[in-house]
């Protein structure tokens, strides 16, 4: 067959009859069994938080889990886990730091020689740098892998859907009225991908008074369970706003935060995928 010309006109290929697979392998000797994305239509979300807690709360089960931080240009998945050292390698791999409780994370922040230094790439470059974190990196043994994606659905996203295998879409959302559209985004991407959404997360639900024991909804009511029966999602989770959560995230202490709040979901990602 001639080269394409994307002129569907000039030759009787049935183009649309062929689906490329553009997925991506492992190095040669790393290991990982299954693969959740985790997505949010918009920024500022908590996203990385939820990425983080799922993680912790896997590795808490016995499993050996991962983070590849794909966030390239808004990285804080090291900070959460109080990781400081750089990742080291050869010319051939990279290896990913590990965690005090063994949870082996990539970011671009352990690579960086100042984690301050701005990531002032364009957008193929960007992408290329995710899919070199699944490539180059020798994982070991990797039984769930949570990969922080950037929030909307443009080059990175695209490229993590085409070329890691996902297994599954964690999305991340809070409770304003414009989430339903959010939302409905991050499931319509999933649904072009042939990709299932586990669950729907709502962070910053409500707050608890701590004197009391009520909680109060600081951004509106929770929608989460009306828009999960909307689009169909099953499993759903409530983070609450939480000063001590807060304090522990940016102490570097994001492992020991009780994983109370998602147990459900970690639930059905340990028994559905």
């Amino acid at each position: 067959m001639s080269e394409c010309t994307h002129d569907c006109s000039s030759c009787g290929e049935n183009c649309a009859s062929r689906v490329e697979d553009f997925r991506k392998s492992l190095h040669e000797g790393a290991s990982v069994k299954k693969v959740i994305a985790v997505v949010s239509g918009k920024g500022g979300v908590g996203k990385s938080l939820v990425t983080s807690l799922l993680a912790s709360e896997m590795q808490r089960r016995g499993y050996n889990a991962a983070v590849l931080d794909a966030d390239i240009t808004g990285p804080s998945i090291p900070k959460s886990f109080g990781v400081t050292e750089h990742a080291r390698g050869t010319e051939e791999y990279l290896l990913p730091v590990t965690t005090h409780t063994g949870l082996q994370l990539m970011s671009i922040n352990l690579i960086l020689e100042n984690e301050t230094e701005p990531v002032v790439w364009r957008g193929p470059v960007i992408a290329g740098a995710v899919t070199q974190f699944w490539t180059d990196v020798l994982w070991t043994d990797v039984d769930y892998m949570f990969v922080d994606l950037p929030p909307g659905t443009g080059d990175v996203p695209l490229t993590v859907f085409q070329s890691l295998p996902i297994d599954g879409v964690v999305i991340v959302t809070t409770p304003q009225d414009l989430v339903g559209m959010i939302v409905a985004k991050a499931v319509n991407m999933a649904n072009m991908m042939n990709v299932p959404v586990l669950g729907l997360v709502e962070n910053m639900s409500y707050f608890k008074c701590p004197d009391c024991g009520k909680e109060h909804a600081i951004f509106g009511e929770s929608k989460v369970e009306q828009i999960a029966k909307e689009f169909g999602i099953g499993h759903t989770a409530r983070l609450p706003i939480d000063p001590v959560i807060a304090a522990m995230v940016d102490a570097g202490e994001v492992e020991s935060v009780s994983g109370e709040h998602i147990a459900a979901l970690a639930d059905y990602i340990e028994k559905g995928i």
